[in-house]
Parts: structure tokens; sequence; C-alpha cells
């Protein structure tokens, strides 16, 4: 008998994936030199209007003054920090303001977040959207503020109390908080396998001939598109819907799913469409949270499924990631080995506590919340050299080749996992 006939890979060879490659590299060249025209005229300017809708809204002290910070979003698309002493609420409001860029601004900034000072001329209160009535509800059924904010950030994206991220942060789940593919993934499977059981008895009877995961899959990614849309385009849930969105065409088309060409190509168009995830660091975290998926699969694909899912994949991307993560977040705790039995916990719980929002009962975990949360209390600092982290990306990138590059790293990053939590 002859061998099974596997999924075809999107190119047919590596020259095709290079020429590809080659042409989104030219299409972000022409975009980034479009952009810094725009940059160089912004910043040229001594002074400008525009209108912003405010993001978010905090106060912090210096030499013993209180003032306000601004996280904004311009009607021109910039997205940037800016401060106002005014003792005023700024939540649900959009501000008129006159700007003051300079060249402190780099093009990077520009592409980025960047902070600039400012003048506020005129305030205008929003009307409550539909997103606010949600938001309040979900407050409601909370006697504790910072478990609030918590349900509200992982449901609507909205921001998260201050020192509430900082205890979570000491947990290692900081990913479990910000809307992201994590959670885009764990709506996806929700929404698709709801819908499928709707439609199998419908297909069976009526249309059989029809491919469900195309109709429901379809359904499935317009009512995500729509839940994106709902809470406000955050940047990270756009990027990780896009992927989702991409990742479900392979499927439809019969495309190889899991392979590095396939990432790539997404990578590279989802970058040429949004040139800012260059300088993004949560894009850059997801980027290596993806890759270390596939490459822990890649030597793993014969194990057991329940191997995988409970074992490997929390486990293995929990210390793979973590010189990567130290590049720039040193705060370390023991509470941190749990990240991976909470991150598969996330997995159940995210989908319930939805649903027990929905008929009232949101705080029915919030005894156990608040426990869990008060676990950290002490950390250390450890950040890992930018050169030592370039140096384990490219023995990471070995490894989608070398088996020996790959077990090396599992060592590597073994080893500084043991320096970590038990040095």
């Amino acid at each position: 008998m002859g061998q099974a006939l596997g999924k075809p890979e999107l190119f047919s060879g590596k020259r095709d994936f290079v020429f590809f490659l080659v042409f989104c590299v030219l299409l972000l060249f022409i975009r980034l030199s479009f952009l810094y025209v725009s940059y160089q005229a912004f910043i040229s300017k001594p002074f400008y209007y525009t209108t912003a809708t405010v993001l978010s809204a905090y106060e912090k002290s210096k030499h013993h003054k209180r003032y306000t910070v601004l996280k904004l979003h311009s009607d021109e698309g910039l997205t940037f920090y800016t401060t106002s002493h005014r003792k005023e609420n700024f939540n649900h409001t959009r501000l008129r303001l006159q700007i003051f860029p300079n060249s402190s601004i780099s093009f990077i900034d520009y592409l980025g977040t960047f902070y600039v000072k400012s003048k506020i001329k005129d305030k205008v209160l929003l009307d409550p959207s539909l997103k606010d009535s949600f938001v309040e509800k979900v407050a409601s059924q909370h006697k504790n503020a910072a478990l609030a904010s918590f349900y509200n950030a992982i449901f609507f994206a909205t921001p998260l109390d201050k020192q509430l991220r900082e205890k979570i942060a000491l947990l290692g789940v900081s990913h479990l908080v910000a809307l992201s593919g994590f959670h885009i993934s764990i709506l996806w499977a929700l929404v698709y396998g709801l819908l499928l059981l709707l439609y199998r008895p419908l297909q069976q009877k009526y249309f059989p001939y029809r491919h469900a995961l195309f109709d429901v899959g379809l359904l499935a990614m317009i009512l995500l598109g729509l839940y994106v849309w709902f809470v406000g385009f955050p940047p990270s849930l756009l990027r990780s819907y896009a992927m989702v969105l991409f990742g479900w065409m392979a499927l439809v088309l019969g495309i190889e799913l899991l392979s590095f060409t396939f990432l790539g190509t997404v990578l590279a168009l989802l970058v040429v469409l949004f040139p800012s995830l260059l300088v993004s660091l949560s894009f850059g975290l997801s980027v290596a949270g993806v890759f270390y998926i596939y490459l822990l699969l890649q030597y793993t694909k014969k194990w057991k499924t329940w191997v995988l899912t409970l074992l490997v994949i929390p486990v293995g991307i929990f210390v793979l990631m973590l010189p990567i993560v130290h590049e720039t977040f040193a705060v370390t705790s023991p509470c941190q080995l749990a990240s991976p039995i909470l991150s598969l916990l996330f997995i159940v719980f995210y989908p319930l506590v939805m649903f027990l929002h929905l008929f009232g009962m949101g705080d029915s975990f919030d005894s156990l919340l608040l426990a869990l949360f008060s676990l950290p209390q002490t950390s250390i600092e450890h950040f890992v050299p930018l050169w030592l982290m370039l140096g384990y990306v490219g023995l990471s990138l070995m490894a989608i080749r070398s088996a020996g590059a790959f077990y090396f790293l599992l060592a590597v990053a073994s080893g500084y996992a043991g320096y970590l939590f038990l040095y």
C-alpha cells in the first residue's frame, strides 16, 4: 500500500517562499517610507490640534505633586501618553488638545506609543455605550473593586487595577489577563463547538453536501470579529483574531497548518498590514509563544494528545519562554511555577465565569481569587542581557532543523529555570 498523502504546503518549494518574503519586505519598506514622511511632518510642527479618545487615566505623584497620566487614541490613528494637572475625571471622555511634538519622539516611538506634552482645550463627556453598560453589570456583581477590574479586563479589555496587575505579574499569569490569542482561541473553540451542535442535525437533514468547517467556521469568525469590534479593537486581540482567521482559512483550503512556513507567512502578512507590530513588545512575546508551540509539536507530534495538552505544551512553553520574558520583565517569584497549572485551569475558568456573569452569579469565585492573588509576597529581579537573549533566539531558530539544537535549547532553558527558582 502507498503512503497516505499529507496536507500540501503553502508554497511548492523554498524558492517560492523566499520570493514571497522578499515581496513582503519590499511592501513593508514602501509602507514604512510613507509612515516616515508622516513622522517627519509630525515632529517638524511646533504644535497642532487633535481630538482624541481617552483610553485610560490614572494618577501618579512626583515631588509631592499629583497629576494624571492619560493614554489617548487620536482621530489620526496615533496612540500616545500625555499628562494633566487638572483634578478631573477623564474616564469616558474625548479631548480636544494642542500637542507639542518634537525630535525627542523617535520614529520607533511614533510607530508605537509615545509621550507628548499637551494642553487640554476642551473635554466632552461620551454617552454611555453598550460596552459601558456591560462593564457596569459585571462590576455590580463584585464587592471588591480589584476583582471587578479583573473580570472586565478579561471580558472587555478595560484597564486593570494597578496593584492587582503587580500581583498577577508575580503569579506569572499576565498573559491570562490581557486579551490575546489565548482568549480568542478559547472563544473560537467555544463558539465553534456550540454552533456545530446546532448545525449538525440541520446538515444531516437538509444539506448533507455542505462543509461544516466552512459554514460554521465562517459564522464563528464573523461573531468573533463582532466581539473584537465591541471591545474596541485592542491591538493584541486584533492581531490574534487575524492569526485565527488565517488559521481557519488554511484549514478550509486543506493547507498544512503546523509548519514554520505557514507561521512565517502569517507573520509576514501581519507585519505588512500593521507595521506598528515591528515595535510591539506584546506581539513579539506572542510570536515567541506560538513559535515554541510549533517547535514542541514538531518533536513530540507522535506523543499522546493528553500528554501534549496537560504537560508538554503548558510546561514546555513556560520553561522555553523564561529567557525571552526576562530580557524585559525581571520580576521573579516562586509562585510563578504555578503558571502552567493556572493556564490550564483558565481554559475552563474563562467560559465558565462568562456564563456565571450572564446569570448574576459572577462572584462565585471571588473568595478563591482573592486568596490566589494574595499568595505572592516576595520577589527578586533578574534580567537576561540582550546579547544573551539574542543568542538564545538564534539557538531556537537552529532547533527548527536540528534535533540536537532543540535538546540543547531545552537544557539551556531548564538550567535557567533552575537558576531562577532554586538558586
